[in-house]
């Protein structure tokens, strides 16, 4: 049994936002979210190599500040200019902003919500260890139940918030059903020696839709030479279903290209799938 009235599905950054609004007006909440921890896509992955740690914010790339009230927050957070004064991204990395929001509440971690249970006033979430991507989930994997809630907030990519609308909101299902979005494979990659590209680039037209030199960013370790390469949404999506293991040559090589046609050998090289990584086809309403 729950305390809490109100759950939030989805500890990023529009979940981490809605939580913190109810919680300046007294609402008690929980949050749920299949990560370890909270933020989203404002992800930062660390590796331990050679007795350094190399970061890469292999996600958001920063935040554009355009409104008073989002630039006032983001200065309360600590986020810095990047590029231009409208870019702002966490210092040390991008998932310092999630984590700073999300200090003191109470978020359930390594859970994925399954099903929405029960009625208004009195509902329920079904939810189970998330499994990963490249492993097929038991038939027989173990679920558990919390609430009752009063209310639940999905802040989830539509994709994955339809199949958890169709029992107890179809209406709302058939509304989201509209909105689609594009995948992006991304590269994390350090090298021992600068390489002969600028900051960063936006691309179109190939498998490159966007390269920055991540230690570039403010508050990072600048010697270091790291570098966060996204493919464009159509060649995502076109090897959207291929392991991670056989991407990572392919990226190298679409870098590569970008670079003058070689690489030094890099000292650590890994890729990640972000299936939903953005909108292409929004809802058009609030």
């Amino acid at each position: 049994m729950s305390s809490s009235s109100v759950v939030i599905v989805g500890a990023g950054l529009a979940g981490l936002a809605c939580a913190k609004t109810l919680a300046a007006h007294g609402e008690p909440i929980r949050l749920f979210d299949k990560s370890r921890a909270a933020g989203g896509r404002l992800a930062t992955r660390r590796v331990e190599l050679g007795g350094r740690t190399l970061s890469f914010d292999h996600g958001a790339q920063y935040l554009t500040s355009r409104g008073p009230l989002f630039t006032s927050m983001l200065d309360v957070l600590g986020a810095k200019p990047w590029i231009d004064a409208g870019r702002r991204v966490g210092v040390p990395n991008m998932s310092a902003i999630p984590r700073a929001l999300a200090g003191g509440m109470d978020i359930t971690g390594l859970r994925q919500v399954t099903a929405i249970e029960g009625g208004p006033g009195a509902w329920r979430l079904r939810h189970v260890a998330p499994q990963r991507p490249d492993r097929q989930r038991p038939r027989d994997l173990p679920s558990e139940e919390d609430g009752p809630f009063t209310a639940v907030v999905l802040a989830l990519p539509a994709p994955q918030a339809l199949p958890l609308l169709g029992g107890p909101a179809p209406h709302l299902a058939e509304v989201l059903s509209t909105v689609r979005m594009a995948p992006c494979w991304t590269l994390m990659a350090a090298f021992a020696e600068r390489l002969p590209l600028p900051d960063s680039q936006r691309l179109s037209g190939g498998p490159i839709g966007w390269a920055a030199r991540d230690s570039s960013k403010p508050g990072r370790h600048h010697e270091d030479e790291c570098w966060v390469v996204q493919a464009g949404a159509d060649w995502s999506r076109e090897h959207l279903e291929r392991s991670p293991e056989e991407m990572l040559p392919v990226l190298l090589e679409a870098f590569g290209k970008l670079a003058g046609g070689t690489l030094p050998p890099p000292i650590h090289a890994a890729a990640h799938r972000w299936r939903y990584a953005l909108t292409e086809v929004p809802l058009g309403a609030p």
